[in-house]
């Protein structure tokens, strides 16, 4: 591999830090608003905060006893299996099928939030009014120009990927320095603006669309799958494991990147109940702005709109160039489909990025829809669901090796695991049951995984006559 395409420890740090905290952090305060109380809120960040630290871990530990499976969290399915297995094959090809076009909701994500902040320049992208209508389909003057901006962005990263890895990687790095500078401007804010009647009263019940009372602990389980959404990415640093300059760093820069990104997340969050009242943060499509020009008035939200579309774009850049690499390292590993191996004269994975940024373009097509907010909310349900299964794969696979023994040569270091990936497992089957109570969201979650079965065939053919060849060969 080229030395342009190595990443060093503050290049993935950024890049953890960048996915992290990306859309979530524009637009959680406003969905976790309408999902729990204050109390609620803050009780999710806390458990959520501790199951992704449990997690982060489990990804460094198996980073430096399993340094030869490199792409992600998904690619460890195969390793549970006997290798070669038909098992290890499909449980591979499924994990990765699912990580993957969860990368791919979560790409729609930023980029709607990205033109969610435009509108401070821009109100027309809100408009209401009918631009032209077809049979029973209306198409407003604010979708369409959604999803022109959406698109827009979208090939735009495309190209700016495209002429080099570490090109972007920097370009990232700079957004996210300007994201963490504009965050620590919005809290200096916040504290003086802070008001303690806002978050009143603190502890109480919320009602669902069918107008049942919801208590405090069915609250805390509606915003931790809100909650997990923000610190989808952790796993970023272990996705491109296969290109860091040094093994270590991709340890520390998760560790690293989930202590930066938490900070910012619990402040901000906290700050912003306390500038609006929860009636206007649930309605607000832009919750950071409207608290902003709640001190400083239009000028200051201007400012901060201006940051976070930097930020956003670096995210952008950040989320594209993970989706890109997940089915590329997966068919290194065998357990996808191998057309995505083919590379650029610069060894980065063209053909995945196109496939991913094609497939996320369809996703883009649910803003002529729905509201800037709506598609928001559809897409990180139906992302963070798709992310629990690999990370729950994660945590089973150090586990078993933590009860084998395999790579451990002293008990005291096997303990540790032990415990570490016992909790990371408890926490993402928690996360699970509570965010597929919903059948709605337990069909969508079925359907994502199912409707790779219809890729599956050409990998299971392709293993097929590579076994025959194989096998012929032994005979010869």
């Amino acid at each position: 591999m080229s030395k342009s395409n190595q990443l060093g420890f503050w290049v993935l740090t950024a890049l953890v830090v960048g996915n992290m905290v990306g859309s979530g952090i524009f637009m959680l305060p406003r969905s976790l608003s309408e999902a729990a109380s204050p109390a609620g809120v803050l009780t999710a960040w806390l458990l959520t905060g501790f199951g992704v630290l449990m997690i982060a871990l489990v990804f460094g530990n198996l980073a430096n006893r399993k340094p030869e499976i490199t792409g992600g969290p998904q690619v460890y399915a195969k390793s549970l299996f006997r290798p070669g297995s038909q098992a290890s094959i499909l449980s591979g090809f499924m994990a990765t099928w699912g990580y993957w076009i969860g990368n791919i909701a979560a790409n729609v994500a930023v980029i709607t939030t990205f033109t969610s902040y435009l509108t401070a320049f821009f109100p027309m992208l809100t408009s209401e009014a009918t631009w032209f209508s077809i049979g029973g389909f209306t198409l407003r003057v604010g979708n369409g120009l959604t999803f022109a901006v959406c698109t827009v962005m979208l090939w735009i990263v495309h190209f700016i990927i495209l002429s080099g890895m570490e090109s972007a990687g920097k370009l990232n790095f700079i957004a996210t320095l300007a994201k963490v500078a504009g965050f620590c401007f919005f809290i200096v804010i916040g504290l003086f603006a802070f008001e303690k009647s806002n978050i009143m009263p603190f502890a109480d019940t919320r009602v669902d669309a069918a107008g049942n009372t919801i208590g405090m602990m069915p609250q805390v389980n509606n915003a931790a799958l809100a909650t997990l959404w923000a610190f989808l990415g952790i796993e970023s640093a272990v996705v491109f494991s296969s290109r860091a300059k040094k093994q270590r760093d991709v340890k520390r820069a998760t560790i690293a990147g989930l202590f930066i990104a938490l900070a910012i997340y619990m402040a901000i969050s906290i700050l912003v109940m306390g500038m609006l009242n929860q009636e206007t943060l649930i309605q607000s499509e832009k919750p950071l702005i409207d608290a902003m020009e709640t001190v400083l008035g239009r000028a200051g939200g201007q400012l901060l709109a201006a940051i976070g579309l930097i930020s956003l774009l670096g995210s952008m850049i950040g989320w594209i160039m993970l989706s890109a690499e997940v089915p590329f390292q997966a068919a290194k590993q065998d357990v996808f489909l191998p057309g995505f191996l083919n590379e650029n004269h610069q060894g980065f994975p063209a053909f995945s990025l196109w496939i991913t940024n094609l497939i996320t373009q369809l996703f883009i097509f649910s803003t002529v829809s729905k509201s800037i907010a709506d598609a928001f909310d559809f897409v990180i349900v139906i992302a963070t669901l798709a992310y629990l299964v690999p990370y729950f794969i994660a945590s089973i696979y150090l586990l078993k090796l933590v009860l084998t023994g395999e790579t451990y040569s002293t008990s005291q270091s096997r303990l540790g695991d032990g415990i570490i990936s016992a909790l990371a497992t408890i926490y993402s089957v928690w996360v699970i049951i509570g965010g597929t109570a919903d059948i709605k969201t337990f069909l969508y979650g079925v359907l994502l995984l199912v409707s790779g079965i219809l890729f599956y065939g050409p990998l299971l053919k392709k293993r097929t006559n590579e076994d025959k060849e194989n096998l012929s060969a032994e005979y010869e």
